[in-house]
């Protein structure tokens, strides 16, 4: 987890290098509709590699916004999923696709 020092003074500038990426802004679109395995999130974030999605994932995993929880199966099964943390993220990306909507319907 990052540590507070670490963080920009900015709170904006905070939630930017926290999720502000492409990718990771992506990941959490699809878990805010349900758990995902890793190569479902593979298939359905066309053109993203095997690395950046593991990178992604261990990056929000240990600033605390998913949860990977490993089921104890052969072979084992790994879903991700938002944390109690993540799911305070909710209101925002639900008000980025409202204003994305809106600005396509613009055109």
């Amino acid at each position: 987890m990052v540590k507070k020092e670490e963080l920009p003074d900015c709170p904006v500038a905070t939630t930017v290098q926290l999720i502000g990426n492409k990718w990771k802004l992506l990941i959490l679109r699809n878990l805010l509709v349900r758990p995902w395995r890793f190569n479902e999130l593979m298939k359905s974030l066309d053109g993203i590699s095997q690395k950046v999605l593991t990178d992604s994932l261990r990056s929000m995993e240990a600033d605390g916004i998913i949860t990977r929880t490993v089921y104890p199966e052969v072979p084992p099964r790994v879903e991700y999923s938002l944390s109690e943390l993540g799911e305070t993220l909710r209101p925002i990306l639900d008000a980025m696709q409202v204003w994305g909507q809106e600005y396509k319907d613009n055109l």
